[in-house]
């Protein structure tokens, strides 16, 4: 057997065999702040509010559609987004089932069908279940539904594209323990969901029925325990690392905190109230300027006694201002078109007419696709 060479040229050629390990860099994630996409997608939502015309609730259902599925992650709460889009839809049909056996206080013409009406006693008067069912009361029904089922939509578009967790990261000091507490909360559905995901494909494996009453009771009994088994982890885990210690901060620091805090949130209630008066637009954005001030500072002094740190920050970037931005602007801009010209923004059902699609409110929505452009594609959360 020959010996290998231990010449230069037998280095070279084992140097040149060798792969290069640690010569390429993998590509640095860029990671939009979760604050920003949280805010865009409420923003959607706010802008949704102000309107019940099914053509531009509709295109912002789609915008929040393709904004998911170019930067959606891989996390329970992002599989947890299709789920959000079959409770909307489920809130739809239950407020036109509700309209049809109950009625509705919209007076109709063009009536579609009569239920069996049911009699009911005196101290029941207003109250009706069943009867005529109206074309005019299930449209108005499909709108309001609608409304809901978009709200519904957006915030499942925040879960998808920035999850609760690290949400969390980046909030204020003083807002920790709430910011656990609603973390948790908003985690339990997509963990729920993951784990009915889990146990109907073990027992469709196993040749087991997973569907019907049967199926359902099976599995959930080990969803109800996988989930108080998580339950105890999580507070072992938070008990081990400290959670809910607090820093000592002088007296004078506590009642500065607590005074900046509670002044800037009457602060903003005052001002909130002034901006939907007629009488109070002078001093309405004044008031609510200054209690968002206050708020911040009191916050931010609150953050004293939180003895916690940062692992690897999200930096709040143009990228996120952008995010932000786009769904702060549609918002006003609905908000602005609502208060301008209403009408075409709430068609109305009595007569019934056909929705029309107004041009710069549409327009507007399109500003919500920005994130889709501006953000790149290997900005998603990972898993």
């Amino acid at each position: 057997m020959t010996p290998p060479d231990r010449g230069p040229v037998g280095v070279e050629r084992a140097h040149a065999a060798q792969p290069h390990i640690g010569t390429a860099r993998a590509p640095r994630r860029v990671l939009v702040h979760p604050g920003a996409w949280w805010l865009w997608a409420l923003s959607l939502g706010t802008a949704a509010t102000r309107t019940t015309n099914p053509l531009l609730l509709a295109l912002l259902i789609s915008a929040s559609a393709y904004v998911v599925a170019a930067h959606r992650t891989d996390t329970p709460a992002a599989r947890a987004y299709p789920a959000f889009a079959k409770l909307a839809l489920a809130v739809l049909l239950v407020r036109l089932l509700f309209a049809a056996a109950l009625g509705s206080p919209i007076p109709g013409t063009h009536t579609l069908f009569t239920l069996p009406e049911v009699p009911l006693p005196h101290w029941a008067q207003g109250i009706r279940l069943g009867g005529e069912v109206t074309a005019e009361a299930l449209v108005f029904a499909a709108y309001d539904g609608l409304k809901l089922a978009t709200l519904l939509i957006c915030v499942g578009a925040a879960n998808a594209l920035a999850g609760p967790t690290r949400l969390l990261k980046s909030l204020p000091g003083a807002l920790y323990e709430t910011g656990v507490a609603v973390v948790v909360a908003l985690t339990f559905a997509p963990h729920l969901i993951a784990d009915v995901q889990r146990l109907r494909a073990a027992r469709r494996l196993r040749g087991r029925p997973d569907r019907g009453l049967r199926g359902l009771l099976q599995v959930g009994l080990p969803v109800l325990e996988g989930a108080l088994e998580r339950s105890v982890a999580l507070a072992a885990a938070m008990e081990a690392r400290g959670y809910g210690r607090g820093a000592r901060v002088p007296a004078r620091v506590r009642r500065t905190t607590a005074a900046l805090t509670l002044g800037g949130l009457l602060g903003v209630c005052a001002g909130s109230y002034g901006l939907l008066t007629a009488e109070g637009g002078v001093y309405g954005v004044p008031l609510l300027l200054a209690g968002v001030v206050a708020a911040l500072a009191g916050l931010r002094l609150g953050g004293r006694r939180s003895l916690r740190t940062r692992y690897r920050p999200d930096p709040w970037d143009v990228r996120a201002w952008l995010v932000a931005g786009s769904g702060a602007a549609v918002a006003a801009l609905l908000s602005l078109a609502a208060a301008r010209d209403p009408e075409p923004l709430h068609p109305g059902v009595v007569p019934l007419v056909s929705p029309g699609l107004p041009l710069w409110p549409a327009a507007a929505i399109l500003l919500a696709l920005v994130p889709a452009f501006a953000v790149p594609r290997n900005s998603k959360e990972p898993s």
